[in-house]
């Protein structure tokens, strides 16, 4: 079912006639949405693309009549235009260095009067040479900006790394862990091991996270250590809606739960609620590639200090050589280090980035699409190389879908 406009991040497209307002649609789309044409004017009524915009997900493009548009229906073409404002998450106001000037300036102050992120996009900048004063300017004040030009393919991808950074936070930061997975009044069950990574006296974050996330959308929550989990599932009088797991403890887990019981992880739910599930389940499925002397990145967004077993560099380059049947090269990064060029890489295993915000998670997404390098997650790995990836995905109907079409 496709996301509702309700759902869909709206972003404006604003400018002149003839500023390239639809050429820069089409190009971000990839399709012929609106009309191109060297007349001023072409774009009439404010055209919409609903689109799927990776990694960003569900959006919705409006593309707006010039602003200087002219006569009679001129001045209702730009009511029209300036009727889209009430619709707009995030704006995007074409021009060129020649042609800046009022017009531009009066879309900035609407959009700020409204606190409605934008970014100014100079077009054509294959034609107009760069403004120097202009663009310093905006870098005092801190103005988003960026360079393009739709006829050689410049400045596209940094558009859509700005569209990204750009997106409002209550966008980008989606509500529910795994409330939306249980329902108001029933229950789920997490696996919580308490090994020698744990913090003493505490869980660490996705657990905790998790566990207030059921709190606010009214369901119970039951935590147990995986040797637990038998018996407290016996006494249940109606089974519980899921069992989250560790995702060292699958099979355990997997063992003890249940087939008709949902199961995922916790490192699983963050695939989905902090970057993009979808991908990073195509991601884990390139794990069938691999090859022994093969480059392989482990990134982590903590920054501990690896203790006895540690999953990022002990047991998920041991359970990945197993199923390769050969030895990796692996590389670890922790923190916000990440290489600048990982082409040279065949797979990106990243950890579930509960200490950050979604942005910088689908950020690396992005990174790793635009070099052409599958990325997945912690959760994703260690389910696909201990062969229940199937059933890890059960509780997420699309992402099931995708594994069961792809291995057909």
């Amino acid at each position: 079912m496709r996301a509702p406009k309700t759902f869909r991040l709206h972003i404006g497209i604003f400018g002149r006639r003839n500023a390239g307002k639809s050429s820069i649609l089409n190009a971000l789309t990839q399709q012929e949405v609106s009309i191109v044409s060297e007349v001023a004017g072409t774009t009439t009524d404010p055209v919409e693309k609903p689109m799927e915009l990776l990694p960003l997900g569900p959006v919705l493009f409006i593309d707006t009549a010039g602003i200087d548009d002219v006569g009679d229906l001129g001045e209702k073409r730009v009511a029209k235009t300036l009727a889209v404002f009430d619709r707009t998450d995030l704006g995007l106001i074409v021009t060129n260095f020649q042609d800046f000037g009022e017009y531009e300036q009066k879309l900035m102050d609407e959009l700020k009067d409204r606190d409605i992120p934008f970014i100014i996009v100079f077009n054509k900048c294959d034609l107009h040479a760069e403004n120097l004063s202009l663009t310093a300017d905006f870098d005092s004040v801190k103005v988003n900006y960026v360079q393009t030009s739709v006829a050689t393919g410049a400045g596209m991808s940094d558009l859509r790394q700005k569209l990204l950074r750009s997106a409002p936070d209550d966008y980008i930061n989606r509500p529910s862990i795994l409330g939306d997975l249980v329902g108001p009044g029933e229950a789920a069950v997490l696996v919580v091991p308490i090994d020698k990574e744990a913090p003493k006296g505490r869980l660490i974050l996705p657990q905790v996270q998790s566990i207030r996330d059921l709190l606010d959308n009214d369901c119970f929550s039951v935590v147990v250590k995986e040797r637990e989990l038998r018996e407290a599932l016996s006494r249940f009088n109606k089974p519980p809606k899921l069992v989250v797991t560790d995702s060292q403890a699958f099979l355990k887990v997997a063992a003890d739960t249940p087939p008709e019981i949902p199961l995922t992880s916790f490192s699983i739910l963050f695939a989905r609620f902090q970057g993009d599930l979808t991908e990073m389940v195509r991601g884990a499925m390139a794990i069938d590639q691999l090859k022994a002397g093969d480059k392989v990145l482990i990134a982590e967004a903590c920054s501990h200090h690896p203790i006895g077993e540690d999953i990022g560099t002990v047991k998920i380059p041991r359970w990945l050589t197993q199923y390769v049947g050969g030895k990796l090269q692996i590389d670890n990064m922790r923190g916000h280090d990440f290489p600048k060029n990982v082409s040279e890489y065949k797979l990106i295993i990243h950890c579930g980035a509960c200490m950050w915000n979604r942005r910088e998670m689908l950020s690396r997404i992005m990174k790793a699409r635009q070099a052409g390098v599958p990325i997945t997650n912690y959760g994703l790995t260690i389910a696909y190389s201990l062969g229940i990836f199937e059933r890890a995905l059960q509780p997420f109907p699309a992402a099931l879908e995708l594994y069961k079409s792809k291995s057909c």
